[in-house]
This record gives structure tokens, C-alpha cells and sequence, in this order.
């Protein structure tokens, strides 16, 4: 491939990765933030991978000594704190060595990329023995997103307006399927208990969130462990 060419596929890679402004919703951070504490996450490190503006460190700061994010660009916004590895996460390695992070991280990235087992894969390698991997992802299980199938003949993260940012739909058992496959443990699929009622632009309050968490939450929560020497 020339120069060009590359340079092109790069600025291509940038502007889809930009379309969701490298931030995702509170919610989402502080459902990542009660999952790691729940399990005792924490430690030295924190490998936090498609890190976008950073959103997720100060909500588990206190937790970690130090965090390190890759993403393909380097948004602004991003702390000054958090250090930060360059990476198209579709066609490259996490730049960071095997066995390294007491956690690992990924906010609504998976969804974006073209390879979801060889991004698990590489999830799993950089966490140490018994080190936690969480990823999020919209959830296609939800109310609203089941309506919009049936509707629309698509998920309700992936219509139109979503693409090329968003490229991959994940059902919960695709995601226990590949950390499976990627050799982790103590796998469980949790929710964010915040979901958008459909035709308004309301949230389902807590209390119903709680008893029906699949159906009304927008976003969910993939939590395994790397096995233990």
C-alpha cells in the first residue's frame, strides 16, 4: 500500500473513531467503576483500551496507581495523567507488554472494531494472572433494541446514523462465547440499569431497571478474569 493510501485509511480510521467524540454516558462509567470494585479490582495499573477523552479514570482513580490509555487518536480532553499509547485497534496490537495491567478495560470500543476475538485476545493478554477484563457494549437484548429489530430490521445502535463508527452487534452470548474462547473465567454479563423508554426521551426509573436489568438497560457489562497460576 503507498503512503497515500495509508495516510487516507488512517484519516478514515480517525474520523469514524471521532463520531462518538471519544466519551460515553456516566451511567456506563459508573457501572465499569461498581464492577471492578465489587470484584476487588485494583493495583499498580490500569490498561484502559480505547480510552477516548479519559472519561473512565476518574472514576476508578483511587483504585489504581497509574493508567494507561490506547486509542487511535488523542483526544484534547484527555488528563494529563493517564499515559497515552497510539493504536488502530483494527489493525494493530495493544502496544503494551503480555502480563502487564492489574485490569483491563474497554468502554464501548468492541462494537467499533472489525475483529472481536482477536480484540478480546489481546485484552486477555496484557492482564496479569487473575487480573480482571471488562468490556461494555450497547446491549441488543434490551427493550428498545428489540423493538427497533422488528421495526427497523436493525439493532437500535446500529442504524444508519451509527455507521461506520459502530460495525459489530454482540448478543451476550457471543461475548461469554469469546472470553471463553480467549481463556478467561468467572465470566458474568452485568447491566447498566439505565435504558431509554421507547419513543420518549426518558429512562426507565432505578427501581423497574432492577427487576427487569436486561430489558432496561441500553448497555451491558462483560466481566471475566484471567485464570490464576
Amino acid at each position: 500500500m503507498s503512503a497515500v493510501a495509508e495516510l487516507k485509511d488512517l484519516n478514515a480510521v480517525e474520523e469514524s473513531a471521532r463520531m462518538s467524540a471519544g466519551a460515553s454516558e456516566r451511567a456506563i462509567y459508573e457501572a465499569v467503576a461498581r464492577a471492578l470494585a465489587e470484584r476487588g479490582a485494583g493495583g499498580e495499573l490500569l490498561a484502559d483500551v480505547g480510552c477516548g477523552v479519559g472519561g473512565l479514570w476518574p472514576h476508578v482513580r483511587g483504585r489504581f496507581t497509574h493508567c494507561v490509555g490506547v486509542d487511535v487518536v488523542r483526544y484534547e480532553e484527555l488528563p494529563g495523567e493517564i499515559e497515552f499509547r497510539h493504536a488502530d485497534l483494527n489493525a494493530e496490537r495493544v502496544p503494551l507488554p503480555g502480563e502487564c495491567a492489574d485490569a483491563v478495560v474497554s468502554v464501548e470500543t468492541i462494537e467499533h472494531l472489525e475483529n472481536p476475538r482477536a480484540f478480546v485476545r489481546e485484552l486477555a493478554r496484557i492482564a496479569r494472572p487473575g487480573g480482571l477484563v471488562v468490556l461494555t457494549t450497547p446491549n441488543q437484548l434490551s427493550f428498545l433494541s428489540l423493538l427497533t429489530l422488528v421495526f427497523k430490521r436493525r439493532f437500535a445502535h446500529f442504524q444508519d446514523a451509527h455507521y461506520p463508527a459502530h460495525l459489530t452487534a454482540l448478543l451476550e452470548v457471543d461475548l461469554r462465547r469469546i472470553a471463553s474462547e480467549c481463556g478467561l473465567v468467572e465470566v458474568e454479563i452485568v447491566y447498566t440499569l439505565r435504558g431509554r423508554i421507547v419513543l420518549t426521551p426518558l429512562h426507565y426509573p432505578r427501581a423497574l431497571a432492577r427487576l427487569a436489568p436486561r430489558l432496561c438497560s441500553d448497555n451491558l457489562i462483560l466481566v471475566g478474569r484471567r485464570p490464576r497460576r
